[in-house]
C-alpha cells in the first residue's frame, strides 16, 4: 500500500468525496453529520492520456492535502470517486484497483463522474430513478432505473457516436469559421469573430497561429461562449451549431428513459456541467422545446451546485445520516460555490 493502513476507529465515519473533471479534479473530506471538514482542488483527471498510475498519483496529493489540513492519520470509513474519463467497466475496475491499493479508506465505491451529477440532482429523501446529462467539456448521460438498473453511452467520443460539449463545440466554430471564410461553407460571422477573438484579423491568419502553436490548444475552449454569443446574435450557422446541441441533450435523456421503462412516469431529468448550466436561452429553450416532444413527463432540473457535491452525498448515503445531515452538507457547498 501507498499510505498506512492501520486501524485507526476515529475516523471510520469520515468519507473522502473525490470528483475528478476533465478540466479540475475536488477533494473533500465530510463527517457523518454533514459537516465538510477540508477540501482541495486540482487539475483534471486524463488516465486514458497519463495512465491509469499517474492519474490516480495525482489524486493522491489532493487526498493528502484534505487529509493534513483535517487531521487525519489512517484510513477513513469510505471513499466515494466519481472519475471522468471511466466510461467503461473495465476502466472502473482499474481505478478502483489502483485507489483501494493507496489505503485511503476502508470502503471504495468508483463511478462515472455522471452518477455524482446525478445524485446531486436527486432528492435525499430517496428517490429511486432519474436520469442525468452532462454537458460540459464532453457530453455524457447515465440514468438509474428500479431494482438498480442503469442505462449508460460508452461516451468515448465520436467513436462511440457522441455528438457535443464544449470542446467540441469549439472545434465546430473553428471548422465552420474557416469554411466561412474559403467560400466552402455557409457565410458566417464566426469567420470574423473567431479570429477577433485572439486579437487577428482573418481565419487564415489564426489557423496559422493555432498550427505552428503560437496560439496555445488549450485556449480553444473559450470560443464556446463565443458561439453561444454569435448564435444569440442571430447568425444562422451558430445558432444551427446550437439547436444541433439541444438535439443530442434530447436524445439521450430520452433514449436513455426509455431502456428504463420510464417515458411514461414523472422522472428526474438532471442537466449540469457548464455548456448546460449556463442556460443559454437559445439552447435552454429548443432543448425544453424537445424534451416536451419526446419525454413530456421528465422533470428537467439544472443543478450548479459544485459535482463534488454528488460524490459526498453519495459518500453519505452509506452511512445512517439523518436528514439534518444532507441539508447541512448541501448547505456547506452552497456557501463554498457563492464564496
Amino acid at each position: 500500500m501507498h499510505a498506512s493502513a492501520a486501524a485507526d476507529t476515529s475516523v471510520d465515519s469520515l468519507a473522502l468525496a473525490v470528483d475528478a473533471g476533465n478540466s479540475k479534479t475536488d477533494v473533500a473530506l465530510v463527517g457523518a453529520d454533514g459537516s465538510v471538514l477540508a477540501t482541495a482542488r486540482g487539475g483534471g483527471f486524463h488516465p486514458p492520456v497519463v495512465g491509469v498510475a499517474r492519474a490516480v498519483g495525482g489524486l493522491a496529493a489532493l487526498v493528502d492535502e484534505v487529509r493534513e489540513r483535517a487531521g487525519v492519520t489512517g484510513p477513513v470509513g469510505r471513499i466515494a470517486a466519481y472519475l471522468a474519463n471511466a466510461d467503461l467497466p473495465a476502466e472502473e475496475e482499474a481505478l478502483a484497483a489502483e485507489i483501494t491499493s493507496y489505503g485511503w479508506a476502508r470502503a471504495v465505491t468508483v463511478g462515472n463522474d455522471t452518477f455524482a451529477l446525478l445524485r446531486a440532482g436527486l432528492r435525499d429523501s430517496g428517490e429511486p430513478v432519474g436520469v442525468a446529462v452532462v454537458c460540459g467539456a464532453g457530453i455524457n448521460c447515465v440514468g438509474l432505473g428500479y431494482d438498480g438498473r442503469t442505462a449508460r453511452f460508452p461516451s468515448v467520443g465520436r467513436l462511440s457516436g457522441d455528438w457535443g460539449g464544449g470542446g467540441h463545440l469549439a472545434e465546430e466554430a473553428l471548422w465552420w469559421a474557416a469554411r466561412a471564410d474559403d467560400g466552402r461553407g455557409d457565410p458566417s460571422a464566426l469567420a470574423r469573430e473567431v479570429p477577433a477573438h485572439f486579437g487577428l484579423t482573418t481565419m487564415p491568419e489564426l489557423i496559422e497561429a493555432m498550427h505552428l502553436g503560437r496560439i496555445p490548444r488549450e485556449r480553444r475552449h473559450e470560443l464556446t461562449p463565443l458561439l453561444f454569443a454569435v448564435a444569440a446574435a442571430g447568425d444562422a450557422v451558430a445558432r444551427a451549431l446550437v439547436t444541433r446541441q439541444a438535439e443530442e441533450v434530447a436524445l439521450l435523456a430520452s433514449v436513455a428513459l426509455g431502456r428504463l421503462g420510464l417515458l411514461d412516469e414523472r422522472t428526474p431529468l438532471v442537466l449540469g456541467g457548464g455548456v448546460l448550466a449556463a442556460r443559454h436561452p437559445l439552447l435552454h429553450d429548443e432543448l425544453t422545446r424537445l424534451l416536451a416532444e419526446r419525454a413530456p413527463k421528465a422533470e428537467p432540473r439544472v443543478v450548479t451546485a459544485p459535482p463534488v457535491l454528488g460524490a459526498a452525498l453519495h459518500a453519505l448515503d452509506g452511512t445512517d445520516a439523518g436528514a439534518e445531515a444532507y441539508a447541512r452538507l448541501r448547505g456547506e457547498f452552497a456557501r463554498e460555490k457563492s464564496a
